[in-house]
């Protein structure tokens, strides 16, 4: 696979919009890269569909037309031309494709205003989205253990979802079951336990595979601080996600 215009323009739409994953990207090997591109790109598009609009129905149709990519791509039919679809069919498998259609089945929470029902809700949001997003990369990258990926992802998810807190409550919707200080630092501990079982258990993702969790950043950073100060989530003066230093992580291995 050649960095061809369809790819270039998934790296450029990762860069303008999610920096983090762009640096994480371009510290992977470019084979790496060639798989890493189109899907974040993919995750950006579906990621921002049910906020581009105020229409219920407009944001369930611009999904709706994510899901039936993904279904293209699942079922070995000729995948509509696109600038992300056409890139992504190449770099997952079909059965990564079907989890991509849960990843997006789960965005239809972001386009209404209810709250979450309850914590296993709101844990299995957390898990298709940024969990199965990374299960993917993995996946798609080498061998690696799902659950070691997964307790990363809700890691890395967490510290995103508590940065998201201010923009998510002035937009009118309820992120968080327990919004007082005991609730959001109860929140944060459980994500952090997450993030160091993976981290105690890397040695099970294999080095061809560790660049899709470059991307976790400095999530653990991000968590002890919403541990120690709950305040800072709701004043969003949490430390930034992308401090961190990604060259040592990426020759060491040890995202």
């Amino acid at each position: 696979m050649n960095f061809d215009d369809n790819l270039i323009a998934c790296a450029a739409l990762v860069e303008r919009a999610d920096p983090l994953r762009f640096r994480a990207t371009m510290a992977a090997p470019v084979s790496a890269r060639q798989v890493l591109f189109p899907l974040y790109a993919f995750n950006l598009e579906v990621a921002r569909a049910p906020w581009v609009t105020q229409e219920a129905m407009i944001a369930e149709m611009r999904l709706q037309w994510w899901r039936d990519v993904c279904e293209e791509i699942a079922e070995t039919r000729p995948v509509r031309r696109h600038e992300v679809a056409t890139p992504l069919a190449a770099a997952i498998s079909e059965r990564n494709a079907k989890l991509l259609d849960d990843l997006v089945a789960a965005r239809r929470w972001d386009i209404y205003r209810d709250a979450f029902e309850d914590a296993a809700h709101f844990d299995h949001y957390i898990d298709q989205t940024a969990g199965t997003l990374m299960w993917v990369a993995a996946s798609s990258l080498g061998q690696a253990d799902e659950s070691v990926v997964r307790d990363a992802g809700y890691g890395a998810g967490v510290a995103a979802w508590l940065h998201a807190i201010p923009q998510l409550v002035d937009q009118g919707r309820v992120p968080l079951l327990d919004g007082t200080d005991a609730g959001v630092s109860a929140l944060a501990q459980k994500a952090s336990a997450r993030l160091k079982r993976a981290r105690k258990h890397r040695t099970m993702v294999s080095a061809a595979a560790r660049p899709a969790l470059f991307s976790i950043g400095a999530s653990a950073k991000v968590l002890q601080a919403a541990i120690d100060e709950p305040a800072r989530v709701g004043d969003g003066t949490l430390p930034h996600v992308d401090a961190f230093s990604l060259p040592w992580r990426a020759l060491s291995g040890r995202w």
